[in-house]
């Protein structure tokens, strides 16, 4: 069995896959409430960025600070499932079915999400605001010129591996998290988050799932996807309603759903 360790974002005490693989994790510690679990503020860490890294501060935790062959990411409301089950909780992938897919490849990836009437950037354009993705391609002209081509199909695909979810062989998860780290403090640099509302000052934790692909695409890494479900009931009419007043009426989101 392949030493796995999968780190479960949350800011709240929450129920917990019960699987010994998965490690809750209290991200944004730093200065918070103890809720018993580890702490995304041991060791070497970015805790204080969290208003703006959102889970990436649990990532960042992780690869500096964990030891496994492989590592990785998901959320306290949403995981990795094998199958669905009534309780969501029953369906939350095993280290056994994780394990036989890492047999396949180095990388597992939450099934790709679809956006059909949108590109990935006007998506973005439309429901937050965008100067910070067209910031983040001028840094990656800039210091990854390589990236640039990849980085421009994204923007116009219609599809891609959201969540900022991920399973990776730590030699993999070290490469990638250099490369967008380094990308994501320079554009921390360049546009002060705290000039937006609570919401969108979350740009940060928001790119960085947009470059995920970017980062598979030009390493031509092999992967293999499985399912994601949230564990709690998602509030389609209002998100839809909301991405509708946002691609027709220039209205921006201003929460989750």
């Amino acid at each position: 069995m392949k030493d796995i360790k999968i780190i479960v974002a949350t800011h709240k005490k929450y129920q917990m896959p019960e699987d010994d693989m998965y490690i809750p994790v209290h991200v944004g510690k730093e200065g918070k409430e103890d809720l018993g679990y580890r702490g995304d503020n041991e060791g070497e860490h970015i805790s204080l960025k969290n208003p703006y890294y959102c889970e990436l501060t649990g990532l960042y935790w992780a690869w500096k600070n964990l030891d496994a062959e492989y590592i990785g990411l998901a959320h306290y409301r949403r995981h990795f499932i094998h199958k669905k089950e009534k309780n969501r909780f029953d369906g939350v992938a095993s280290k056994a079915y994780i394990n036989k897919l890492l047999d396949e490849a180095d990388v597992i990836l939450p099934k790709r999400r679809h956006l059909y009437i949108e590109t990935i950037y006007s998506h973005y354009q439309h429901t937050m605001h965008v100067e910070p993705l067209d910031e983040t391609r001028k840094i990656i002209e800039e210091k990854y010129p390589d990236y640039l081509e990849f980085f421009d199909k994204k923007m116009k695909s219609r599809s891609g591996h959201m969540f900022n979810m991920c399973i990776m062989k730590k030699e993999i998860l070290d490469e990638y998290c250099k490369w967008l780290f380094d990308i994501l403090f320079e554009l921390e640099e360049r546009i002060d988050p705290k000039q937006y509302s609570a919401f969108h000052a979350r740009y940060l934790g928001r790119i960085s799932e947009r470059l995920l692909d970017v980062w598979i695409n030009k390493n031509n890494i092999k992967y293999v996807e499985v399912k994601v479900s949230d564990m709690e009931k998602i509030n389609w009419k209002k998100k839809i309603w909301s991405f509708l007043k946002a691609k027709f009426t220039g209205k921006k989101y201003e929460g989750s759903f």
